[in-house]
């Protein structure tokens, strides 16, 4: 499923069997994610999922970024 405008849109991805996802054309436009970025994953169980760059993330939180590596 597909819906667009040009701040928002909503698609419907699949998991894999590893549990991936892609991260839809569209979300990596708009939201300027290449390949190698670092996306937080944030989960409420009450509200759903979210993914956010890790850039943004961070300076939302005060700039407190890990030194290297992903923080699995």
């Amino acid at each position: 499923m597909k819906k667009k405008q040009d701040d928002k849109f909503i698609v419907s991805v699949k998991v894999g069997p590893k549990g991936q996802i892609t991260v839809p054309v569209e979300a990596r436009r708009m939201f300027d994610i290449k390949v190698g970025d670092t996306l937080m994953v944030l989960g409420d169980r009450a509200r759903g999922i979210a993914l956010v760059k890790a850039d943004a993330f961070y300076d939302l939180m005060g700039g407190n970024k890990p030194d290297d590596g992903d923080r699995n």
